[in-house]
């Protein structure tokens, strides 16, 4: 009987673990989400860019105003931008990675102690 009790508390521990990964898991995917819509936005803009001639001006929304921008700096900056969004974009997809690989150890886990548990209590009803 106190074998089942052990299997059963820590078949309860895997299980919040599990919980807890999964709301991690969440946002992050939540996070790379909103850095793939960064990413689009900032090469939409990279784009116009492209559209614009030389004597073109550039306004930046800082707050509630727009600040006219020297085209050199406009494009550098959301070149930057781009640059930074990427690699935070791939820190994030290792970190997704990792989080599925613990989440799926942690299923089979689970899975294994309920067997163990089913069996346990099947032969403490004998």
């Amino acid at each position: 009987m106190s074998n089942l009790l052990a299997v059963e508390a820590k078949l309860e521990a895997e299980s919040k673990a599990f919980q807890a990964i999964q709301k991690e898991l969440s946002k992050v995917i939540e996070t790379r989400q909103r850095l793939e819509s960064q990413q689009q936005e900032n090469e939409l803009v990279n784009k116009e860019f492209e559209h614009l001639d030389n004597e073109s001006n550039i306004y930046k929304l800082i707050g509630p105003v727009l600040v006219k921008q020297e085209r050199t700096e406009a494009v550098t900056n959301v070149k930057n931008r781009l640059n930074l969004i990427s690699s935070e974009i791939k820190r994030v997809e290792a970190q997704l990675a990792d989080l599925t690989k613990k989440s799926e150890a942690k299923k089979q886990e689970i899975a294994k102690l309920q067997m163990e548990y089913q069996q346990l209590a099947a032969a403490a009803k004998k």
